[in-house]
């Protein structure tokens, strides 16, 4: 990813605790294959709750918005793939 998503000024209002949470998250995703995704979401959904960190739905939409802005179109695919299975997963 290039940039710096996290100084872009559309996600400026969201708590920089939630920002580096999904920063974490970002750097461990990336080597990830395909079948360890959803694992890996579950563990996000544990590790967010344990920590008392919770994302509304327009946190979700901004965010996902301005790191799409800093994302090469293989990082672009990943990000659709996520965001799908969080969709199926949070039904």
């Amino acid at each position: 990813m290039s940039g710096n998503w996290m100084d872009d000024p559309a996600v400026s209002q969201i708590d920089k605790t939630k920002l580096n949470f999904l920063q974490a998250l970002v750097f461990e995703s990336q080597s990830l294959r395909k079948e360890q995704m959803m694992p890996f979401l579950m563990s996000i959904a544990k590790r967010g709750a344990d920590q008392h960190i919770s994302f509304n739905s327009e946190e979700i939409e901004t965010i996902t918005t301005t790191i799409r802005k800093y994302s090469s179109s293989e990082e672009l695919d990943k990000i659709d793939k996520l965001m799908k299975l969080w969709q199926r997963q949070s039904r």
